[in-house]
């Protein structure tokens, strides 16, 4: 099979796949893209054909994210929280299809903005990159210091930072005694799935079980399906006013731009600065949610670029998380030394490749979002089983864990899941803060103790 047809059947997949996975709410990012995205490339899939993948993973996932979001009031992952107000004022006025629409078309404009954005800033920084490959140590410690002070807890964050840099570097020693090398996937996957994890350390936990229990199943109503446009295939460009799309056209590009803070922060930035300019609440919320969602897609891609073109090591929140195997997916993928997608393609490579995966995500992901989003939902609802999803994404870790150290992994994973995820949850010290602090750990353990 030709590279092309390898690249065009692997952005398929990941658009199909992750459009189904889009529709169950509370899914995390992170939790989701790193297990597959790993599966991928251990399976032995080419360089091209595992970025198209991802862009396309990423693109259907946060187009169809819209949908519980927009119908049901609930957030189809981290990213879409910052959008729930506006999507619950529209659908109060009883018309969540056009939240639905706007948010969803504004993600397909806010996603091919960022594609040449990133790719032209990448190949600029990357005169750079021999300081920053050089002074990665410090540079991750920084950055972590950087993304602990905007995360939710702030100080608490800042200060665990040393301990869990300590906690990391004492699990590699133990597991580097046991097996004689270093572990990274088994990290990875333990700090992925650490949210979930610690949900269910929670939920069997008779004194903290008490802080999740409900009285009565959530209800959720559904506003009848209405479409406004002939065919299969609706123009995005036709469903945004003028106004919608400059705005969305503006903050996509300054959010490219911005690749070292966090997506949810971008969001909900640039949909402050563009309501409080907008007059009309119906006006404001469709406005506002355009916007939001495009820079939704314009900050996650562009923070997996950039990074990849310029340096070959993650510096950036999406890096850290969910793009982290295409740094580093040993014994595939390695950043000590770089030897990764940064390696392997050029950067008129990412920008083909990127865009075979977005067109790809945007030809099945959003006339599927814009035609069946009230029965896809319903449908979800009544048959997925949201610990089924749990279960399946921490079996799939399991199987990673387990090829890559077998039981030494599991144990490894699950051990940095539970104190990363509790931290997560109850410190709110974030997965990129985590994963930050993991490619900091030796750099920080050599210049304080020595080891």
């Amino acid at each position: 099979m030709s590279l092309l047809l390898t690249v065009i059947l692997f952005a398929l997949i990941g658009a199909v796949v992750f459009s189904l996975i889009g529709l169950i709410s509370g899914t995390d990012e992170t939790a989701i893209m790193v297990p597959l995205t790993l599966l991928v490339i251990l399976l032995g899939a080419p360089p091209a054909a595992v970025f198209a993948f991802f862009m396309a993973a990423v693109l259907a996932k946060h187009l169809t994210h819209a949908v519980p979001t927009a119908l049901m009031g609930i957030p189809g992952d981290t990213t879409a929280v910052p959008l729930i107000d506006h999507a619950t004022t529209l659908r109060r006025m009883g018309m969540p299809h056009i939240a639905l629409r706007k948010m969803i078309s504004g993600g397909v404009i806010g996603a091919f903005i960022a594609l040449p954005t990133a790719v032209l800033l990448g190949g600029f920084l990357g005169q750079f990159a021999d300081f920053f490959k050089a002074s990665a140590g410090i540079i991750f410690t920084l950055a972590a210091i950087l993304i602990a002070f905007f995360s939710k807890g702030k100080w608490v964050s800042i200060l665990m930072i040393l301990p869990f840099a300590f906690f990391i570097k004492s699990l590699n020693l133990i597991s580097f005694s046991i097996l004689d090398k270093n572990l990274a996937i088994s990290f990875f996957l333990g700090i992925a799935i650490g949210p979930m994890f610690s949900d269910i350390l929670i939920a069997t936990s008779s004194s903290a079980r008490r802080s999740i229990e409900r009285d009565k199943a959530k209800e959720y109503h559904l506003a009848p399906e209405t479409k406004s446009w002939k065919g299969y295939f609706p123009n995005p460009l036709k469903i945004l006013t003028g106004r919608q799309k400059f705005f969305t056209s503006i903050t996509a590009f300054i959010s490219s731009l911005t690749f070292v803070f966090s997506p949810v922060g971008m969001t909900s930035l640039m949909g402050e600065i563009v309501g409080s300019r907008t007059k009309g609440t119906y006006k404001k919320s469709t406005t506002s949610l355009t916007v939001m969602n495009g820079v939704t897609e314009s900050t996650y891609i562009a923070e997996a670029l950039i990074p990849l073109i310029a340096f070959g090591i993650p510096l950036s929140p999406v890096a850290l998380g969910p793009a982290s195997p295409l740094f580093n997916a040993p014994p595939v993928y390695s950043v000590d030394p770089i030897n990764n997608l940064h390696t392997y393609l050029t950067s008129w490579e990412f920008f083909l490749y990127g865009a075979i995966g977005l067109i790809v995500a945007t030809l099945i992901a959003y006339p599927f979002s814009m035609n069946y989003a009230r029965k896809a939902s319903v449908i979800v609802m009544r048959l997925v089983s949201q610990e089924a999803i749990v279960a399946m994404f921490i079996g799939l870790a399991c199987l990673l864990a387990f090829h890559e150290a077998q039981l030494v992994g599991i144990v490894l994973t699950f051990t940095v899941a539970a104190v990363g995820g509790l931290l997560n949850r109850i410190l709110g010290m974030g997965a990129g803060v985590q994963f930050m602090v993991f490619y900091a750990s030796s750099w920080l353990m050599m210049t304080i103790f020595g080891i």
